[in-house]
């Protein structure tokens, strides 16, 4: 939960040092993704929001907390007083993360009944990353799953129909896994006409990410019955923890171009189906 913002600075906390040559706090727009440190209380994150009140700012962690424009910020060791932003001139198109064509000053439209459904946790951050901005522009809720083994209960739960689809992405949808069984269950059910699913054939969504966005060369092979994260962080000799490796691997994600297309197609695919207006589905 984002705290309230407080104005705890009603003048710059630099001003109170009594050093004649102290250093003068310069103003920064507030620009989304912007790393900042708030002076008070040591607390580091990138702009994530600015509204009438201030800025919200998220760590590493994703814990977010919210403060009023204005000094009382360190950029690189330096003092920043945050100012809002102003609206870019642009001589061409603004382009999102996914390459679509960003939508400037767009409000969050209301979510659509239709959901997208997807494994995991790595698997929703990743897909928040790089479609976020069109998933906000359309409505589109993305869940996750906590793997395929539920995955027919959960469809019935979730009662698709007309006006009210689903998507389902899953991991490692390649011919006679397990999950190619379940989503053919699904296929030939009641629901068929109402729920699309796709997959990408990686183990883990991890192998999604172009290595050579981490300077790898390629993923390394993980033998089987070893787990796969753990099995590729010690090939990789990174030493951390899986946690610790996902935060590393998805703060190098940039870009749609920093995916591998089996990925970037089935998520395009999913919004479309689960954003179409067809007779069935407002």
């Amino acid at each position: 939960m984002v705290s309230s913002y407080s104005d705890r600075y009603g003048r710059d906390v630099l001003a109170q040092s009594p050093h004649p040559k102290r250093p003068v706090s310069t103003e920064q727009p507030a620009e989304p993704g912007l790393v900042v440190e708030d002076v008070q209380t040591g607390f580091c994150g990138a702009v994530v929001e600015v509204d009438k009140h201030g800025v919200i700012l998220e760590d590493r962690h994703g814990k977010r907390r919210a403060f009023p424009l204005g000094p009382g910020f360190w950029i690189d060791g330096k003092p920043v007083a945050l100012v809002r932003p102003t609206a870019p001139r642009q001589a061409g198109r603004m382009v999102s993360a996914s390459g679509s064509v960003a939508v400037v000053n767009h409000r969050a439209r209301t979510a659509r009944e239709s959901r997208i459904y997807v494994e995991g946790k790595h698997d929703a951050e990743l897909v928040e990353k790089v479609w976020g901005h069109d998933l906000r522009v359309e409505g589109v809720v993305v869940e996750e799953l906590g793997g395929a083994d539920d995955l027919l209960a959960a469809v019935d739960d979730f009662g698709p129909g007309p006006g009210r689809r689903l998507g389902v992405m899953l991991d490692h949808l390649v011919a006679g896994t397990k999950e190619s069984r379940i989503a053919d269950g699904v296929r030939s059910g009641p629901h068929a006409e109402s729920v699309l699913i796709v997959g990408h054939p990686y183990v883990d969504v991890w192998q999604a990410v172009r290595p050579s966005v981490l300077g790898l060369p390629a993923w390394p092979d993980v033998p089987k019955g070893v787990p796969w994260k753990e099995g590729v962080i010690a090939r990789l000799r990174w030493g951390i923890e899986p946690w610790e490796a996902w935060e590393r691997i998805l703060g190098a994600v940039r870009t749609y171009t920093d995916l591998e297309p089996a990925l970037l197609g089935r998520v395009e695919e999913l919004i479309d189906f689960v954003t179409d207006p067809s007779p069935d589905h407002p």
